[in-house]
């Protein structure tokens, strides 16, 4: 589904690992033994992909779904095509992004921060977090574990991240948390 130049593929991943991984429930004949390798929309899915439905106005699109799997909430299991694997959830959108991280992880990166960033001696950075040249760190600034500021990106006073946040190239970020 992603473009190669800019997405690495992993997988095929099983339906059982999938549901796991998304807090999904298998469906009473799904084989969680079935593997699946790419990610696609219900338009598009071939047999060897998993989909998602998330909202009632695609279910023509199920019905006519060639997917091998589908992430949907229960209460549109009955409107799958015969065959189809599914993984059942209350949340089907967030299940659909566990298992996107899944097949496509955030790069790795060392983690460093880079003697030409400024970072303002009151900031805090957890560790494992990466912070390249030219970035922007403010007074009061928390930057949670296993971020990745790049470079030129400014970060105001009191902003604060989670971990694992990935903020861009030349962005900004002011007054948020």
């Amino acid at each position: 589904m992603a473009d190669p130049r800019f997405f690495t593929r992993e997988g095929p991943h099983t339906l059982a690992a999938l549901a796991e991984l998304s807090q999904a429930t298998l469906a009473a004949n799904t084989d969680g033994n079935q593997s699946v390798t790419d990610l696609a929309p219900l338009d598009r899915a071939k047999g060897s992909d998993i989909s998602f439905l998330d909202n009632k106005k695609y279910i023509g699109a199920l019905e006519q779904c060639s997917a091998g799997a589908c992430i949907l909430d229960p209460k549109y299991a009955d409107r799958a095509p015969a065959g189809m694997a599914l993984l059942l959830s209350d949340q089907p959108y967030l299940a659909f992004a566990r298992i996107a991280r899944a097949f496509y992880p955030q790069p790795k990166f060392e983690a460093e921060i880079s003697s030409a960033a400024h970072v303002h001696a009151e900031a805090r950075i957890a560790t494992g977090c990466r912070i390249d040249p030219g970035a922007s760190i403010a007074d009061g600034c928390e930057i949670g574990e296993g971020c990745h500021i790049a470079a030129n990106a400014i970060l105001e006073d009191g902003v604060i991240l989670g971990a694992d946040c990935r903020i861009g190239a030349g962005d900004s970020l002011s007054h948020c948390i």
